[in-house]
């Protein structure tokens, strides 16, 4: 017996390995089979990990329903790779063991679930969020669930057929599958409705169908946009106006868009630590302690909070050819300006001033891919000494961008011990995550004191007003998940619920005739981020045909500005109840 025979390129392999390859896979339909077969039992560790906790009690009937559904996922998966042609199933199934290595370490390691939400923040990720998350196990993943098998995909060679034949048996081939599928289902239905009724979020847990089928929705959707074209839209005739002339005195706004701060660790909210150290001393600060988001990432929160339509109505496409909150503000003649230390404005600040931070000049006096917060400051003394009218100034924090919480602050502020320094953050203790996270927030609450700060050094000159909202929150572990991004339909409490801070600067509280009470009424009622964009407006005092005077949180307290308040035809028609 030859030690090594021919392959049909002109390369050998070992007479073994050829019986071996021979014998186990002859054709597509075998290859299909076995390939879906290695994704199902290893790339779907969280998958089965979800399944089985909501499954009951182990009895027979589990136990085949567990069968049913293996067999179901590793048919519906081989059809899917066999509706490819014969000479890209090596290369197809290559690429997919990859790109489900890669999924496989993130659903496992920090929970997350693959839908068009999690698709958008993939596309717009950029190099610096990538290098926060490069770890040992990433690459172990990578090598051994990705690598590996994808290499030996490469050692198999598919039979030839004709492509009538192939045709014939591929087609056969999917009606038994189907027809086996219909028969998992079916004698299991009544499990099949409790597991996916209740828990609708676990297909996007499915690895790689998940990913194949996002990715494909998300390139057929782009395509069909972009032949449409990409001129500025509006959803009607910009008409954004003053309600109420310029004062005597410039009136300025500092909107500080957080950064993956969650309402649970805010001392303000209840949150058992002192986290709050120094906006918890000032007068005039408002804490809302009821306040959603409008999703659980910022490629969806950030844009939704500065659009007109709500979260019910929001589409990301629509949003970054519209005019926005900022557009509004400038076309009532309001001087605008975006400070940025995280991953850009995802278009929002397209047609407005704004500086980058997280890279440039800056980048030498930072410490890890972005810089402190604290950064933003440079420069805004002088800013603020230098304007005539009325200003509003975006700060896009870094906040507690995850999973290196601890880069996120200066030493300073580890008040907190000890820490996690890991990006793996299963892999520190429950403590360690929670305590580099809250440094965090003690940071935020620093930085947050020090825009205060700036603003009452100046108010001999102006009157201002600060607001704070972040895009959205973070898990720490509970349930097993981490970080953010999760479907909102089932994200947990600490992904939606977002912290918010109103501070009022005397002069504004005067100019206004603000009520201090009805204040402090509506700083306890339940609003969302669709709030920001009416409060913003009518906190400076422009209206447009969006604005409605129910959303704007603080318009019930603006004693003179009440009846000039005009509501429109759109936006979230969400009423808080203030009682």
């Amino acid at each position: 017996m030859p030690w090594a025979v021919p392959r049909p390129d002109g390369m050998t392999r070992p007479a073994f390995m050829d019986r071996v390859v021979r014998k186990l896979v002859q054709s597509d339909l075998a290859f299909a089979l076995t390939v879906s077969l290695v994704w199902v039992i290893l790339h779907n560790a969280r998958f089965w990990l979800v399944a089985l906790e909501a499954m009951p009690q182990p009895s027979a009937r589990t136990v085949m329903f567990i069968a049913s559904l293996i067999v179901t996922l590793v048919l519906l998966q081989s059809m899917l790779l066999l509706l490819l042609p014969r000479t890209v199933l090596r290369p197809a199934a290559s690429l997919l063991f990859v790109a489900a290595a890669l999924v496989a370490y993130f659903s496992d390691s920090y929970g997350v679930y693959i839908n068009k939400d999690m698709m958008l923040n993939i596309v717009e990720t950029d190099a610096s969020e990538v290098a926060g998350l490069i770890s040992p196990k990433l690459f172990g993943y990578l090598f051994c669930l990705g690598v590996l098998p994808a290499l030996a995909v490469w050692g198999v060679v598919v039979a030839e057929t004709r492509w009538q034949q192939t045709l014939r048996r591929r087609g056969a081939f999917a009606v038994v599958g189907l027809l086996v599928v219909a028969v998992c289902i079916g004698l299991n239905s009544a499990s099949y409705l409790a597991l996916f009724g209740t828990h609708k979020a676990l297909r996007f847990l499915v690895n790689p169908g998940a990913i194949v089928y996002e990715t494909g929705f998300y390139v057929s959707r782009a395509a069909s946009r972009a032949a449409g074209g990409g001129p500025l839209m509006v959803v009607a005739e910009p008409d954004a106006h003053r309600v109420i002339p310029p004062g005597s005195r410039p009136l300025v706004m500092f909107l500080v868009i957080g950064e993956t701060a969650r309402a649970a660790s805010f001392q303000l909210g209840g949150y058992e630590r002192a986290t709050n150290p120094q906006l918890a001393k000032l007068p005039n600060a408002f804490y809302f302690s009821q306040v959603t988001s409008c999703g659980t990432a910022t490629a969806v929160s950030l844009p939704c909070i500065f659009s007109p339509l709500g979260r019910e109505r929001f589409d990301g496409h629509v949003a970054k050819h519209s005019a926005n909150l900022l557009d509004a503000l400038t076309q009532a003649g309001v001087d605008v300006e975006w400070r940025d230390n995280n991953s850009g404005c995802k278009g929002i600040c397209a047609r407005v001033a704004s500086l980058q931070f997280s890279g440039g000049p800056y980048q030498k006096s930072c410490q890890a891919e972005y810089c402190y917060d604290d950064v933003m400051l440079d420069g805004i003394q002088a800013r603020l000494r230098r304007l005539t009218g009325d200003t509003m100034i975006v700060f896009h924090q870094i906040g507690s961008h995850g999973p290196a919480y601890a880069q996120r602050y200066p030493p300073d502020f580890s008040r907190f011990e000890p820490v996690c320094k890991s990006n793996q953050l299963d892999q520190c203790t429950p403590d360690e995550v929670r305590n580099a996270y809250d440094n965090s927030i003690l940071y935020t609450d620093h930085n947050l004191g020090a825009l205060i700060e700036v603003l009452q050094a100046a108010a001999d000159r102006m009157d201002a007003m600060l607001l704070y909202v972040s895009d959205h929150g973070e898990s720490l572990g509970e349930r097993g998940i981490y970080l953010h991004g999760m479907p909102y339909a089932v994200a947990p409490r600490q992904q939606i619920e977002v912290p918010m801070l109103a501070w009022l600067s005397d002069g504004y509280l005067g100019r206004t005739r603000a009520d201090v009470d009805c204040l402090r009424q509506q700083a306890v009622a339940p609003w969302t981020h669709d709030n920001v964009y009416h409060t913003v407006l009518g906190a400076m005092g422009v209206r447009d045909r969006f604005y409605r005077e129910g959303m704007d949180m603080l318009g019930r307290c603006r004693r003179e500005q009440n009846h000039t308040t005009q509501t429109g035809q759109l936006g979230n028609s969400r009423q808080p109840d203030t009682g």
